[in-house]
């Protein structure tokens, strides 16, 4: 049995809690814990929570102990239900690229809890399954949704059908007989009521709203006038604003970036930069634990096209000879084509006659805990006095 876990004063590496209401009045919350913090995992500890959900009523007690059960390694993110009697947690296990979905039981919210392993891989192309949680439809149907680690495209969600055994137990996707499903990529929706319509998140942006839409996202929290679509009608303005990771855009905070929206994609924007501070620079990046951008900088005396890459824990490098534009400002127009895989193309047009590819293709990668993004930036060094800014005309995503 793992020891029992010490609070400590900040009660570090608590994560994945999961509350239930049970028909009595009491509460409860699950949680797992992150090795790299608390120095334990692959255990679940319940406690006693007040029924407003403000606090916890007790240090907690382990109820499943991941280590006590052979192949289990990284016992997490577990979700707490009840059904017909029966106190179900479900949680993955395994890690989040090669783990599985497993599933406990018990007559007590205590345990002792059986053990099932109810969604893997198997021969499927679907990794892990990771993370999920039962969701039931109005009328009755059973769904099971999870994600799926996909590299530099991020963690993708599925939703597999659902169904209760004979002998109790849940399984999702595909049963092999034995209780393990296998998780399925294609299967009818889910029936509902009424008329229902296929909707994706949204992409492309003309920047003609009073805000910016919910596809976008900064790489850290706002705290500074980064932005506006006011200045300028039909445009977003970035300020090139002064930061001491300007030549390092994974710790850059004022990057406007989205998650890649398929497989295969095409992302272009029209932009124009307007500064005379050297070594001001914006573009189009694609953005990971690796990255590559596309745009203008200014070299002192004159705008010059870039294209630039790092490598992971290394410094920027060209990956293409600049290309002299002119003193004044200068507009064009950036686009980067991913092709299965996450490889990226990336291609600028200066003078209206068409796009040309510059540099060699770029294999994006996944940030920490995130796939890569695909997105704006603009920026200048630390001791600029006016960094000026850069303007973007559109943003548009295209099926390639």
């Amino acid at each position: 049995m793992c020891p029992r876990p010490s609070w400590g004063t900040a009660h570090k590496g608590l994560i994945d809690p999961c509350p239930l209401w049970d028909e009595d009045g009491q509460a409860y919350l699950v949680h797992a814990w992150a090795k790299s913090r608390s120095g334990i995992n692959n255990i679940l500890t319940l406690h006693r929570m007040s029924p407003d959900g403000t606090g916890v009523l007790d240090e907690g007690t382990i109820v499943v102990d991941g280590n006590a059960i052979p192949g289990y390694t990284t016992l997490e993110g577990p979700k707490l239900y009840k059904r017909d009697g029966w106190y179900w947690i479900f949680a993955p296990a395994g890690g989040v690229k090669y783990g599985w979905q497993s599933a406990f039981r018990s007559r007590s919210i205590w345990g002792p809890y059986e053990d099932r392993v109810v969604l893997a891989q198997n021969d499927t192309a679907i990794n892990g399954p990771h993370q999920g949680a039962w969701v039931t439809t109005a009328g009755g149907e059973d769904w099971f949704m999870h994600f799926q680690d996909r590299y530099a495209y991020g963690r993708v969600v599925h939703l597999q059908p659902m169904r209760w055994r004979e002998d109790g137990w849940p399984v999702m996707g595909v049963d092999d007989g034995t209780g393990r499903g296998s998780p399925l990529l294609v299967h009818a929706k889910p029936r509902v009521e009424g008329r229902s319509r296929v909707t994706a998140p949204a992409t492309s942006d003309d920047f003609t709203g009073r805000e910016l839409g919910e596809q976008w996202v900064w790489q850290a929290n706002v705290t500074a006038p980064w932005w506006s679509l006011r200045r300028f009608p039909h445009r977003l303005a970035l300020t090139c604003w002064p930061s001491a990771a300007t030549e390092n855009l994974r710790l850059l905070p004022n990057v406007l970036g989205q998650r890649l929206p398929a497989e295969s994609f095409s992302a272009t924007t029209s932009m124009t930069l307007s500064t005379s501070t050297p070594g001001a620079r914006a573009g189009l990046v694609m953005l990971g634990d690796t990255y590559a951008w596309i745009g203008l900088r200014h070299d002192g005396d004159r705008l010059s096209l870039v294209y630039r890459t790092a490598a992971k824990d290394a410094a920027e490098v060209d990956a293409a000879p600049p290309v002299p534009l002119g003193k004044r400002h200068a507009s064009v127009q950036l686009r980067v084509t991913v092709s299965a895989g996450a490889l990226c193309q990336f291609e600028a047009d200066v003078d209206g006659r068409g796009f040309t590819p510059v540099g060699a293709p770029f294999a994006a990668t996944p940030g920490r805990w995130i796939g890569a993004t695909v997105g704006l930036f603009a920026t200048s060094p630390e001791t600029a006095n006016r960094p000026g800014e850069a303007e973007f005309d559109w943003f548009r995503i295209r099926p390639s």
